[in-house]
């Protein structure tokens, strides 16, 4: 392993908190974290947190486990487990038990790492997330102490505020983010490499509960020694980050390999492909494209596409996701068309009816195939761009079907609608949609600043 641990947990011991502000009085001490549930992250967790000076109780019904983490022993296979454990057992920092009572006792933090396994419909098993906060909140109903609980558990949005908060307020019949603290911690770890990307993360992720700030306080000094700046945000957004993050790990994976089958039938080194197109840090990997919005378009996406696709057709090479793709961007024009629809309204404006904005293409705009959709509905339409021509010498941006409905000013386009569909922004933008004096729906497809105006009723496309 490439990262001196020993270091890492001296250097760790000399930034460790203490309980003062929840322990008055109390002799200052590091805080103590139990770990409910031996399997991979609570064994790692485990293992790390011991390495960093920290007094570990580890929870598990299963014996096996129990008694393997008790003689520090690894229960499961992962590179460099077995050395932290074994280190935490001679250090007299890590013990394991099968009491939720005990555990909560000797303790002021615990992780909740128990398993999310799916349903055979493919819907999320909660029993275990159920169990262990009954088994918590149970402990925590004779506790004077306050307690900080953190889910670590891979689970959708909503289950903390739905669930986990919930069940375990019943239990204890105390109110958290006041008689007890909540979070939710999610894990990234890599089995394999877990123990690097425990101590050199690529992002830390605090879900906060309401005004707890206690609790978040906390989180921040057991991983005050990584060196990462951690990402404090609201509890759904912590609790779909991981989703989001594994999802688009899967993607990635299998738009690797259809780009690899592709070539394969060509005789083309896929490797050298791939290798070229991660070089690309200005786009390829980076946010660009990475901000939800409205669909692609423009003179090179939707025709590269369906060019590659159908050169893998003619090679009996299949490319769903490249076809999902596709799909997905038809989806997301319906998507927006509904919103507009829903408003029903007769007159609608439109902000941007390029691709984009500052740029005269219109080639595949899914800007101008909502206006021409709505005006084959018998919409009255009035758009707003500076970039396209209003007469056929003004240059090949000219279409004469839309050339009458462009107005010179945002405010025109405003004045004239009862529905604005915001495509692009540009300048005077905020202040025509903030000065507006009568009633006016919003569509934003372009995430602008959510108006302030009350004549205003706005509708983000994703957001």
């Amino acid at each position: 392993m490439e990262m001196d641990l020993n270091s890492a947990g001296v250097a760790s011991k000399r930034k460790l908190a203490v309980l003062e502000n929840y322990y008055p009085g109390a002799e200052t001490r590091p805080y103590r974290v139990s770990v409910f549930g031996a399997g991979y992250v609570g064994c790692v967790s485990s293992a790390c947190l011991s390495n960093d000076g920290f007094s570990v109780v580890a929870v598990d019904p299963d014996r096996f486990k129990v008694q393997h983490l008790a003689d520090g022993q690894a229960p499961i296979v992962e590179p460099g487990l077995d050395e932290l454990l074994q280190s935490a057992h001679t250090n007299d920092l890590l013990r394991a038990t099968h009491s939720a009572a005990d555990a909560i006792n000797e303790t002021d933090i615990s992780f909740c790492c128990v398993g999310t396994p799916s349903l055979p419909d493919g819907t999320l098993n909660t029993n275990h997330v159920r169990q262990v906060c009954e088994d918590i909140g149970r402990a925590l109903r004779h506790k004077v102490d306050f307690h900080i609980v953190v889910m670590r558990s891979t689970i959708l949005p909503g289950t903390m505020e739905d669930l986990v908060i919930p069940t375990l307020e019943r239990a204890s019949g105390k109110i958290a983010g006041r008689e007890f603290g909540v979070a939710y911690y999610p894990e990234f770890l890599r089995e394999s490499t877990a123990i690097a990307d425990y101590y050199r993360p690529g992002a830390i992720v605090f879900g906060q509960y309401a005004d707890d700030t206690r609790s978040i306080e906390a989180l921040r000094t057991l991983v005050g020694h990584i060196g990462v700046t951690p990402h404090v945000i609201p509890m759904r957004s912590a609790e779909i980050v991981k989703y989001a993050n594994n999802c688009w790990h899967a993607v990635k994976i299998s738009f690797s390999n259809e780009i690899g089958n592709i070539c394969k039938a060509k005789d083309i080194d896929s490797h050298v492909v791939m290798d070229v197109l991660c070089s690309d840090t200005r786009l390829n990997i980076s946010r660009a494209y990475m901000k939800p919005g409205f669909a692609y378009g423009g003179s090179c996406l939707p025709k590269d596409l369906r060019a590659l696709t159908a050169f893998g057709r003619s090679m009996n090479v299949p490319t769903p996701v490249l076809d999902a793709a596709r799909l997905a961007n038809t989806v997301q024009i319906d998507h927006a068309r509904s919103l507009v629809d829903a408003a029903a309204h007769e007159t609608i404006g439109f902000i941007g009816v390029t691709f984009k904005a500052d740029t005269d293409d219109l080639r595949e705009s899914p800007l101008l195939e909502l206006v021409e959709g709505f005006l084959g509905k018998g919409k009255e339409v009035a758009i707003y761009d500076p970039n396209v021509a209003t007469d056929a010498d003004q240059g090949r941006n000219f279409l004469k079907h839309i050339a009458p409905l462009l107005r010179d000013s945002i405010k025109d386009v405003i004045a004239a609608s009862e529905v604005v569909v915001v495509g692009n922004k540009y300048p005077g933008l905020k202040d025509a949609i903030e000065s507006t004096g009568k009633p006016v729906i919003v569509i934003d497809l372009a995430r602008i600043e959510k108006p302030e105006n009350r004549n205003v009723i706005y509708h983000g496309l994703c957001w």
